[in-house]
């Protein structure tokens, strides 16, 4: 942080500095400028900032759009290395947790503000621009030689970078946050269907009982489902990353800019970031439209789901313990009531749960935000900070839940191997193998009867002497059926 930028005394000291409309009072003690604080003053909204992760993609775009600019013979050395130099410095302090905040306060734009993102752009010209000119030895807000227009935003529009900067910091948190989560959580699955094989239960259709099932083969499919959540973060991750709107500045013609300059942009970040940026084909559909953002969401709206279904069976087999199914034993990571003693409830289950439903509501608000002739009008998109931060939202709570629901629930499950036995073999269900010997309408007579008399399948057939005990043995014998072929 530059030694200028300090905190004040509650007292605030402010300073003057101009923008195209004129001088604004800025705190003193902040690295924006004008056109922030116009921006403060404007959208005193939800009183909750653009996200760190946005801002840090940002300046990782500054960044590279000033060595491109260099390259391409647009911006002289000194000014590049103070762009580039300054850049680092917000980038850094954005990743370590224990500078994050001081560093955030200079970012102070409301989510809810103008729908290009235009005030979050301008935010970080000033700010970069600051540190930059404090580092050449002049004052703040001095715009020389560093200017947040002509410098740092060069060859760039808030309609190409904000886009851009969204799909940038959406794609590495998934690469660097959902992704190693939800494999964290597939191979706590996979654990669980290996040790779990051996187990024959019930299965369950309609919420009625079905033909007997392995556990193992239940969790079998919970880890293909969460496999399967991988293989759609990474589509979503390439839907981002690969239509990036750089260059196309502020309609998609790419006026005041090099013609290679976006390619060369994308070429610096996939370096820089160890994921594969390609420039948009056609930047006339990348800057009007969000498609690529609801292409993604929509495959974070199904891993949600995707999850929820995991963790609502889990829920299921494990409730009880003595007056439900009482299949699985969760383990106990908190009290479950204020007024009921010993109670234990499925609370990382329901945290699943409730994230399902908020990355769903997010899904609709990504839509909306792309709706034509409400979000995405002409030749802009026009709802982007509240897309951004809903979809940077839906990556962060569906990494984090996946992580803590594999740690602190799937890994501790247990089997509870008498109450699955004893359920099985109540099951009427079994009559089922008794079909193809029978025929479908006795074994449903045997059933029905079973049932009737309050007695399972094997003691019905005994008593009344319908197939010899070593065949019934052989029909009845619950984990051939799990494997029938």
């Amino acid at each position: 942080m530059p030694a200028t930028a300090k905190r004040t005394s509650p007292k605030q000291r402010m300073r003057t500095e101009s923008d195209s409309m004129g001088d604004m009072r800025v705190p003193a003690d902040v690295l924006y400028g004008a056109s922030t604080q116009r921006a403060v003053q404007n959208f005193p909204i939800a009183h909750r900032p653009v996200g760190w992760e946005i801002i840090h993609a940002f300046a990782l775009l500054k960044r590279d759009a000033a060595t491109a600019n260099h390259e391409l013979g647009k911006l002289d050395t000194r000014r590049m290395k103070l762009i580039t130099k300054a850049c680092n410095e917000v980038a850094t302090m954005l990743e370590d947790n224990a500078t994050r905040a001081n560093m955030m306060r200079h970012f102070p734009v409301d989510v809810f503000q103008t729908g290009s993102g235009t005030s979050t752009n301008m935010n970080v010209n000033e700010v970069i621009s600051n540190i930059a000119c404090i580092g050449a030895g002049a004052k703040m807000g001095a715009q020389d030689p560093v200017h947040p227009n002509d410098h740092v935003n060069m060859g760039q529009s808030s309609n190409d970078t904000f886009p851009t900067g969204m799909q940038i910091a959406s794609a590495l948190h998934i690469k660097t946050a959902l992704i190693p989560a939800l494999k964290t959580l597939a191979k706590a699955l996979r654990r669980k269907a290996k040790s779990f094989d051996s187990i024959v239960k019930i299965g369950r259709t309609h919420l009625q009982d079905a033909t007997p099932i392995r556990l193992g083969q239940e969790f079998s499919g919970y880890t293909a489902q969460v496999e399967n959540a991988v293989t759609r973060a990474e589509s979503a991750l390439a839907a981002l990353a690969h239509n990036l709107p750089i260059g196309g500045t502020a309609v998609g013609t790419g006026i005041n800019t090099h013609p290679r300059f976006g390619r060369l942009v994308a070429s610096k970040l996939s370096k820089s970031t160890g994921i594969r940026f390609k420039e948009a084909t056609n930047h006339f559909e990348a800057q009007a439209t969000r498609d690529c953002v609801c292409d993604a969401h929509g495959h974070l709206r199904t891993i949600a789901i995707s999850l929820s279904k995991v963790a609502s069976d889990i829920r299921f087999m494990g409730c009880g313990p003595r007056c439900g199914i009482d299949e699985l034993e969760l383990p106990a990571v908190q009290p479950g009531s204020s007024i009921m003693p010993g109670k234990v409830n499925p609370v990382l289950v329901e945290s699943v749960m409730q994230v399902a439903m908020k990355v769903s509501g997010n899904d609709v608000a990504v839509g909306m935000g792309n709706l034509g002739g409400a979000g995405s009008m002409m030749e802009l998109s026009l709802a982007m900070p509240m897309t951004a931060d809903v979809l940077m939202e839906s990556i962060t709570i569906i990494g984090n839940v996946a992580e803590l629901f594999a740690d602190g629930c799937v890994s501790g499950l247990k089997a509870n191997k008498k109450s699955i036995a004893e359920t099985v073999e109540r099951s009427l269900m079994l009559g089922t193998a008794l079909a193809p010997v029978l025929g479908y309408m006795e074994a449903s007579h045997i059933a029905k009867a079973a049932y009737s008399e309050g007695c399972t399948i094997r003691e019905y057939c005994l008593e009344h002497d319908i197939l010899p005990a070593d065949e019934l043995d052989s029909l009845l014998d619950v984990s051939s059926m799990t494997h029938p072929h």
